[in-house]
């Protein structure tokens, strides 16, 4: 990866390894064996599951659970698994506290959900720590699909079509397959590797074949690959970052925060990584709190978090909002940069409060800032691509696009909210259309 720019002073190595090793640890230690019996154990098993509904992927949540409850984790994980390959990862990133774990009968009643995400990476977790792949691929259909993106979406996609008897080949823009997973996602949900474990065990259903560093538009045409194959998916996400359009605004030490989060996630050294002493984070989603708390974890003195609306509009949860908080992340809300201040390299931000409709108070502030990330939104990049709305692919509910024999799933397309469990559905999905499309 091209080397960020950072700010003259900015330093390295602020703490020590001890420090970053219990800062970057994983965020929710994973169940043991009793421990999953007893959470498991408070599940009602309702007949008709508000948690089923609540989960995009629309797995038998109290089946597994039982599944757990009488010592069967392995069936629990492929109960899980046929509706989300990428189980292992959801569990760790999902947002439970506002899908599953919100809607559960306990949480309702108690104000204290069955841990829901917990149990299924106790269950996914089990069976991949064994090697073992629970599904075998179907007899060959003679079909090929190509699939652009090797993140959650693609993944999806090219397991279900493999598994179904299909041959699918994989393009992928970066080093390393697993896209938003692999770098986009802060290290303390997924420590010790597990992105490119998970990948390594979902290859295994066989007929895959990646390629890397192969770019839409770059290094591959959608027009060659519609002629070469018999349908495609483009599940690439968004390359490119809004810009930060205020005046200072291309000063030194202001980054793109999915960047720093992508060379903190491939770095081997923490230690090495530059971070400002005073760093403010624009935006209000869960690439920004994830930026925000890393700050913080590697060693800033004062991070702080600004957002242009209140708390209840933002789109992080919750649950991310107060770990933030927790980690000494200051949000402010209603507020909107104006200026970056400083001879050369960011020095100062100003920002300006805003009514709930957007309009300027005309009151202002300014707080030191020797490093900016901008996690104001990304953006669809590349030509001759399926028609458009609002900036991304327009789907059907299925992932067709407005090109016969081309789908679209994931960040890059409309289909829904930008979550690693929504697309790797909207690739399954995807998936079993482009088959039965296949198979007439």
């Amino acid at each position: 990866m091209t080397q960020s720019p950072f700010s003259p002073g900015v330093a390295a190595g602020r703490l020590d390894d001890a420090a970053y090793a219990e800062n970057f640890s994983d965020l929710h230690p994973a169940l043991d064996a009793h421990e999953a019996l007893v959470a498991a154990d408070r599940c009602y098993f309702c007949h008709d599951a508000p948690c089923i509904t609540a989960c995009p992927t629309d797995i038998d949540i109290p089946l597994f659970i039982r599944q757990i409850a009488t010592g069967t984790p392995d069936a629990a994980a492929k109960t899980i698994l046929t509706q989300n390959i990428m189980g292992g990862m959801c569990a760790r990133v999902c947002p439970t506290e506002t899908l599953c774990e919100e809607a559960c009968v306990r949480e309702l009643a108690e104000g204290k959900p069955v841990l829901i995400g917990q149990l299924q990476r106790y269950a996914t977790d089990h069976l991949q720590e064994q090697g073992v792949h629970p599904f075998t691929r179907a007899a060959a259909t003679g079909k090929s699909v190509a699939v652009v993106g090797a993140g959650p979406a693609g993944l999806s996609c090219a397991h279900r079509l493999a598994m179904l008897g299909h041959d699918v080949t994989v393009y992928d823009a970066r080093a390393k397959p697993g896209g938003l997973n692999e770098y986009g996602i802060a290290a303390y949900k997924t420590p010790e590797g597990f992105a490119q474990a998970e990948v390594d065990w979902l290859l295994k259903i066989g007929g895959i074949t990646l390629h890397h560093d192969a770019a839409l538009g770059r290094d591959v045409a959608l027009e060659k690959l519609t002629a070469d194959f018999d349908a495609v998916f483009l599940g690439m996400g968004l390359g490119g970052v809004n810009a930060l359009t205020v005046d200072g605004g291309d000063k030194e030490g202001v980054l793109d925060a999915v960047d720093f989060i992508a060379d903190l996630r491939q770095s081997g050294d923490l230690g090495a990584l530059p971070v400002g002493r005073d760093v403010v984070v624009i935006g209000g989603g869960m690439t920004a709190v994830d930026a925000a708390v890393q700050s913080k974890l590697l060693g800033a003195l004062n991070v702080t978090l600004a957002y242009r609306r209140g708390r209840d509009r933002m789109n992080a949860s919750v649950f991310e909002q107060d770990l933030a908080a927790s980690k000494g992340v200051r949000i402010m809300t209603h507020v909107v940069p104006k200026a970056l201040h400083g001879n050369g390299a960011v020095r100062e931000i100003e920002f300006e409060y805003v009514n709930d409709d957007m309009t300027g108070t005309g009151e202002t502030v300014r707080i030191p800032a020797d490093q900016v990330l901008r996690a104001i939104g990304q953006t669809l990049e590349g030509e001759s691509l399926p028609a458009l709305e609002r900036g991304k692919i327009a789907v059907t509910e299925t992932g067709r696009t407005s090109m016969d024999g081309i789908w679209a799933g994931g960040d890059c397309a409309t289909g829904g909210d930008d979550l690693t469990v929504t697309a790797v559905a909207e690739g399954r999905d995807a998936a079993m259309d482009i088959h039965a499309s296949l198979m007439g």
